[in-house]
């Protein structure tokens, strides 16, 4: 099974589970810095290490009229300052080849969103950076293609690989979360991830929008965690109700330290550490 080392995470099957957690959007350095705060004292009360993610761009929101972000600039300069502030790695997505190298000079992780996740040259470019490559799994794919994903990825020479579970599409406008998807995308010997958040999305259900249900997200990361994975990723905002996006599958963040302490429990009983 392959270990990825991000800074001094060690990210695997077999070690205690890190967070992967931020807001949807990167709003501004202040409100990251608020955010970093709380996740910060949450995985420090129980130990646990994390990775701060945030988005510079919502490349594919619903409809026009979503909320794209503050753009890669202005998003790149917040992560580096967080990372460099808080000692952490830093992780946000990327959506064209154009971005991989660019990006890849101011975080830890490029993250492939779902929706591209069969995008070769998109891939190829991400790996070639040498980062890490946290690639999620397409609502449209079987967790074993997931398999042919990594070795795009691998054919570059980066192993650095981690696989994202993040709900498979359900009929309309729903996802459904498959915990079988775990074990088999943990065959390729890739660290595998549990998107707790938009796994209770709904897309576009609320029109304009996407739903979610976000009630759901501490049982399934309880899940994922039971059944074992690497990584648990969990967007999080002090007013998810009023976030710029996929406020309804957000966990509120002053409720994250209890939900860590019951992961941390379910995780270490897996694992038996």
């Amino acid at each position: 099974m392959t270990t990825v080392t991000i800074r001094d995470l060690e990210i695997a099957a077999d070690k205690p589970f890190k967070l992967i957690a931020g807001p949807c959007q990167l709003e501004t350095l202040d409100h990251a810095r608020m955010l970093a705060e709380q996740i910060a004292a949450a995985c420090e009360a129980v130990n646990t290490g994390w990775i701060f993610k945030g988005s510079f761009d919502k490349a594919n929101r619903s409809s026009l009229e979503g909320k794209r972000g503050i753009g890669m600039d202005e998003g790149l300069r917040i992560l580096q300052t967080i990372g460099q502030e808080f000692g952490v790695p830093v992780l946000t997505d990327i959506h064209e080849t154009a971005q991989c190298a660019v990006v890849a000079e101011a975080v830890d992780v490029l993250q492939i969103p779902a929706f591209l996740c069969r995008q070769t040259d998109l891939l190829l470019a991400a790996g070639e950076t040498g980062r890490a490559i946290n690639v999620k799994k397409g609502q449209f794919l079987a967790p074993w293609d997931m398999g042919n994903v990594a070795d795009k990825i691998a054919s570059t020479g980066n192993e650095r690989i981690m696989l994202c579970e993040r709900g498979t599409s359900f009929g309309y406008n729903m996802l459904v979360s498959d915990f079988r998807s775990l074990p088999i995308m943990a065959e390729t010997g890739y660290p595998v991830v549990m998107d707790a958040t938009h796994s209770v999305q709904m897309p576009g259900g609320q029109g304009k929008s996407s739903g979610g249900k976000r009630e759901y997200v501490e049982p399934l990361a309880r899940a994922a965690l039971a059944v074992g994975c690497a990584a648990v990723f969990m967007e999080t905002h002090e007013d998810p109700d009023n976030a710029p996006s996929d406020g309804p599958n957000m966990v509120p963040v002053g409720g994250l330290a209890r939900i860590l302490k019951g992961l941390c429990a379910i995780d270490a009983l897996t694992k038996g550490y």
